[in-house]
């Protein structure tokens, strides 16, 4: 599916919008060291992003020998919460071009939400220390429904919130979860080829277009790209 001219662009944050790799790695590794497991490398934890913070510290517990089913995880996740709390939006970055792309779509009258896995109140303090939340209609957190990405009720949302139609939506992500997400709730699969997907190339998730970066999308749903 690919309109030609959607009229609600969602955005994913982490890896599309933002660079926030480098403060989760802090927050994670202050945690897992607190609790006496071993620190991990920055490209550890990147392959382990999308699915929420939640489910990142999860897995890692699960990988973790030292823990070997000894740690309480709601204790590890509260002193997480605690860490990222005092992290979230110190040391992120906006991907190049973001803010104009962004702005020029906003300006032109595209509806712009931000689709996320990572908690709402993270989401919103990285949308705000990068200076887009201003641009964003509406911001979907991975606690804000009682589901999240890839989830076709994530789109549904979205569609009845802005009051759009599924065939004048694209989705705009870094990773399978995002393409997963468009192709659930029927709406055009786009996405940038960098972020964080695991380690394997987002070719294999068969989006629907590739952008070169965020510039690219605005130029093509204003008309003037390729």
């Amino acid at each position: 599916m690919t309109p030609q001219r959607p009229t609600i662009v969602s955005f994913d944050l982490d890896g599309t919008l933002v660079d926030t790799a480098a403060e989760i790695a802090e927050a994670t590794n202050r945690t897992l060291v607190e609790f006496g497991s071993a620190p991990r490398t920055l490209e550890a934890i990147e392959t382990r992003i999308g699915a929420g913070t939640r489910a990142l510290m999860l897995r890692l517990l699960a990988e973790s020998p030292e823990a070997n089913g000894r740690l309480d995880a709601d204790a590890v996740l509260a002193r997480f919460a605690v860490h990222y709390t005092a992290l979230a939006g110190t040391t992120c970055r906006a991907y190049d071009g973001c803010a104009a792309a962004l702005d020029r779509l906003h300006a032109a009258g595209i509806r712009l939400a931000c689709l996320t896995n990572k908690e709402e109140r993270y989401s919103r303090a990285i949308l705000r220390a990068v200076g887009i939340e201003r641009c964003f209609e509406l911001l979907v957190g991975g606690d804000t429904l009682p589901v999240r990405k890839p989830d076709r009720r994530v789109v549904e949302h979205v569609l009845q919130a802005l009051a759009g139609s599924a065939e004048a939506m694209a989705h705009v992500g870094d990773s399978s979860t995002d393409v997963a997400t468009a192709r659930n709730g029927g709406v055009a699969a786009w996405v940038v080829p960098y972020g964080y997907n695991g380690g394997e190339p987002i070719e294999s998730a068969r989006p629907d277009r590739i952008f070169e970066s965020l510039s690219a999308v605005a130029d093509h749903v204003l008309g003037e790209g390729r």
